[in-house]
């Protein structure tokens, strides 16, 4: 991967995030996108934790926005492989996670939320 796109990505992609600005968090994504993450457990029910396509995204993700008003990142660390990102970040909880990102040209096609094993069982994402 590039450096100076990964830089470009990573940069976008936090901003992204932290403006809360959800169609330019889903633009990084493919249509066909493949997403798991424990976390969306809690918020779609009968996920499994696998979301499917950008409009499953966008239900998780704009929910997530909606019950955490104050969700922040910070990015800690950036891993470079073949056409695969790691995005090591602290949230707004002060819990470290990593991204793990897949690419096929600019977009992403897989995409996994991980989190430390104790802070697995300290997820919830409370309903507002």
């Amino acid at each position: 991967m590039d450096p100076l796109e990964v830089r470009r990505f990573v940069k976008s992609w936090v901003q992204s995030w932290n403006d809360h600005d959800l169609e330019k968090i889903l633009s990084h994504f493919a249509d066909e996108v493949v997403f798991t993450s424990p976390v969306a457990t809690q918020v779609i029910a009968d996920s499994d934790g696998v979301l499917r396509g950008k409009a499953a995204l966008r239900a998780y993700w704009s929910e997530g926005l909606r019950r955490i008003p104050d969700l922040c990142f910070e990015v800690i660390g950036v891993y470079v492989g073949i056409s695969t990102l790691v995005i090591h970040y602290r949230n707004q909880r002060n819990a470290l996670v990593n991204e793990v990102l897949t690419f096929d040209g600019s977009l992403v096609v897989e995409g996994h939320g991980t989190y430390l094993e104790h802070n697995v069982y300290d997820l919830a994402v409370k309903p507002v």
